[in-house]
């Protein structure tokens, strides 16, 4: 057994969190908000038809988008409220509750490598600090040699962006591209937040 995520400890503290986080969701798809920036900026790095990892997919948003432009997603949360959430509001993609940090997808029929991987929604923030270096080096395992892994989150939650890049690159991951939104702006070094495109290092 790994160490519990900082997500599964919140929901242990409150467990009506996990229906809050989907209800949010819900309502702001209804509301007519956009909810699929990642989604497009994965779209546009692929052919049609890639596999696609969503990891962290909590309800479902960015795989189901995904799915919907038509690619092949799996997506993983450890959280079973989300992915249950996941399946009824985007049916399609295969979506599995599982560990990020125990992450072994050939274990359970998917042993093809993926594409891309998508880590968004501050995903990274919430695992365990113990597990990082774990589930960074799972995306290396699961990453097919040209592919690339694009992950989000923000300052000031822990988890500070060099330290991030280290661990990655321990990982046998190397950026490709920094920026500091989900649409496309330059990373600079006050930057709230991060997204990094990585590739298999070498």
């Amino acid at each position: 057994m790994v160490e519990q995520s900082m997500w599964m400890r919140k929901v242990a503290d409150d467990p009506g969190h996990s229906t809050w986080y989907v209800e949010r969701f819900r309502a702001m798809a209804r509301a007519g908000e956009d909810l699929a920036g990642e989604a497009r900026l994965v779209d546009a790095m692929l052919p049609r038809g890639a596999r696609v990892l969503d990891a962290g997919c909590g309800p479902g948003r960015v795989g189901g988008a995904l799915a919907a432009a038509g690619h092949d997603v799996v997506g993983v949360d450890v959280d079973p409220a989300l992915i249950d959430a996941a399946r009824q509001d985007h049916p399609g993609p295969r979506w599995l509750v599982g560990d990020l940090a125990e992450l072994d997808l050939p274990a359970r029929g998917e042993s093809a490598p993926f594409d891309a991987i998508v880590c968004a929604g501050n995903v990274m923030t919430f695992l365990a600090p113990s597990t990082r270096g774990a589930v960074l080096g799972a995306f290396r395992a699961h990453l097919a040699e040209e592919g690339r892994a694009a992950v989000g989150f923000g300052a000031g939650r822990g988890y500070e962006f060099r330290e991030f890049l280290a661990d990655a690159a321990a990982a046998g991951l190397e950026p490709d591209l920094l920026l500091s939104t989900w649409d496309l702006r330059p990373f600079t070094e006050d930057a709230g937040f991060l997204v990094a495109l990585l590739r298999p290092a070498g």
